[in-house]
């Protein structure tokens, strides 16, 4: 049974729209959908709502931590509610799936995901339960910071918010631990590929700055975006 459901992303109005804030997006519409508002609590260090179902509380959860140190907050949440690694649900941004998939999974790697790395180093375990969004991938390693942390080209927006509308008809088998169906129903839809992304532009850029966002990423917030 999930009783704990994460949107990783990070604070403020500059990263909103941004790749990175899939989790977040998603997050947002489960709240959405569950009457819920998320209030800020300043213990947990992130958005919080409780949500009370027929199988118990559940607990929703936005870290305000920026990204990778999300796992301050996700850990003190779940040390004082007792909440059990396997009963956590991550929702993250996956550069490995296109805009429009989705994957559920439980346990493996953080594979390089800053708030998936720290999450498991403060909770000590990687069995909790992830909802990975694609948001497709620069094809260049090197651009893969001014990527998620720039906005998604229009169809590409479009095509995640409607990932996320299709994870919301599994959210009761979710709540019921029902895993194997939940899993069902978020694979076997295979929505239309948009198209991909423009190439980056030939033009030099500072490595110090986000070609979407102009945010400089040696400020302390954006040293920890990622």
């Amino acid at each position: 049974m999930i009783r704990l459901m994460v949107g990783l992303g990070n604070p403020g109005a500059e990263y909103e729209a941004t790749r990175h804030n899939a989790g977040f997006w998603w997050l947002e519409a489960v709240a959405r959908a569950l009457k819920a508002t998320l209030h800020t609590e300043r213990g947990y260090q992130g958005k919080l709502a409780r949500v009370n179902t027929p199988t118990g509380a559940l607990w929703l959860l936005e870290p305000q931590t920026f990204m990778n140190l999300s796992g301050k907050s996700v850990a003190a949440l779940a040390r004082f509610y007792k909440i059990a690694p396997d009963e956590i649900l991550v929702a993250h941004d996956e550069l490995d799936l296109p805009p429009g998939e989705m994957k559920l999974k439980q346990g493996g790697s953080h594979a390089g995901h800053n708030g998936l790395r720290d999450i498991h180093a403060q909770l000590g375990a990687t069995d909790y339960w992830r909802l990975r969004l694609g948001i497709g991938h620069p094809g260049v390693k090197a651009e893969v910071v001014n990527y998620v942390l720039g906005k998604p080209a229009a169809e590409h927006r479009e095509a995640i918010a409607a990932a996320i509308d299709r994870s919301l008809g599994a959210l009761d088998a979710l709540l019921a631990g029902d895993t194997a169906k939940a899993t069902m129903q978020l694979h076997t839809t295979k929505p239309p590929r948009p198209k991909p992304a423009r190439p980056a532009s030939a033009t030099p850029q500072s490595p110090a700055v986000s070609s979407d966002t102009d945010l400089p990423l040696t400020r302390p917030a954006a040293k920890n975006a990622m």
